[in-house]
């Protein structure tokens, strides 16, 4: 969806009522409604006949800007995790609520996710602000680079293009923490599915990075289930690199489903589309909804998580919607 996030900001207004309720009570909606978040027959989300990623997906990952390599490593490892084995619930079991979604001629999207490619743009080839349509120009930059270019892949290509903390996006933080589109033939080349995400560690963590940091003008978090006002802490050890991988995990999850923007949307405006992630924004556990993230696990040191990766690794993403259960799903559901 090219306005992605834009929930985020119509969330925090409630934020601070909402999730207080529902932090009192929301044991007592559990033992009442399970299917608490988000379930609906009204959702009227819908195939509009256009093509889905059924094909093995091999991943360009374009890092632009000035990276950590501890953060590149976390993302990294998520990615890796797609496709890999690791205990339940895993990246890839969360991956299964995607795959339920199909093309007209029956065929599944598809379940191999492969790291094929990655290109570093410490350079800042298009400057340190990039447009939207920057940002095909930025693909253009890495698959043509001379001598260790990206290969242009019209055939199972998908292209990951991450800005570093310091690099500015339009529209970042104010409306989108990322976006997905196709690319145009006339910039680069052909056209292949990609999708932006932005670190938001210093520009907007509380917007972008939620619910490992709070907005900064909406006072002081709710009580959480345990007392308290802490904020839940990131389980890879930092907010932006932990917070994009839940944008990342959103906007492959809906590249994958409408990648020509004429496939498996809500609404009647294909240039604005509800998406499957989209109506499932914020919820990342059982009774998720309303600015609560729902029934998540907990390490000892107080991080949050709700799927496991390669390395060890766990991951908070959020639910997508489930097209046989009708309602937002994730394998750390508690039904």
């Amino acid at each position: 969806m090219q306005r992605h996030h834009y929930c985020h900001f119509l969330l925090i207004s409630c934020f601070c009522f909402s999730a207080l309720a529902l932090s009192r009570s929301h044991n007592k909606q559990f033992d009442q409604a399970l299917n608490y978040e988000g379930s609906s027959d009204l959702v009227n989300l819908e195939y509009h006949m256009g093509p889905v990623l059924a094909s093995p997906i091999k991943l360009y990952v374009i890092w632009y800007g000035h990276w950590n390599p501890t953060h590149q490593a976390t993302i990294r490892d998520f990615l890796y995790s797609l496709s890999s084995s690791s205990s339940y619930p895993s990246v890839a079991d969360w991956w299964r609520t995607v795959r339920l979604y199909t093309d007209q001629t029956g065929s599944n999207i598809t379940g191999s996710i492969v790291l094929s490619g990655e290109f570093y743009d410490s350079k800042y080839s298009h400057g340190g602000y990039l447009s939207r349509l920057a940002i095909q120009s930025v693909i253009r930059t890495a698959v043509n680079a001379y001598p260790r270019a990206l290969p242009l892949n019209p055939h199972n290509g998908l292209y990951l293009v991450l800005t570093s903390p310091d690099v500015r996006v339009q529209d970042f933080c104010r409306a989108v923490c990322g976006f997905h589109y196709f690319t145009f033939p006339n910039i680069v080349g052909v056209t292949v599915p990609y999708a932006w995400v932005g670190h938001s560690g210093t520009q907007c963590p509380g917007v972008c990075a939620y619910p490992f940091a709070w907005p900064k003008y909406s006072g002081r978090p709710p009580p959480s289930t345990n007392g308290g006002n802490n904020i839940m802490r990131a389980p890879n050890g930092d907010v932006g690199a932990d917070g994009m991988i839940s944008v990342i995990a959103h906007e492959l999850a809906e590249v994958s489903s409408n990648p020509l923007v004429n496939a498996w949307y809500a609404g009647d405006d294909p240039t604005a589309p509800t998406e499957i992630a989209d109506l499932c924004m914020g919820v990342y556990g059982t009774g998720g909804g309303g600015g609560y993230v729902g029934k998540v696990y907990r390490d000892s040191w107080g991080s949050g998580y709700n799927v496991k990766g390669v390395k060890g690794r766990r991951f908070l993403v959020q639910w997508v919607w489930n097209p046989v259960k009708k309602r937002c799903f994730g394998p750390n559901a508690a039904d």
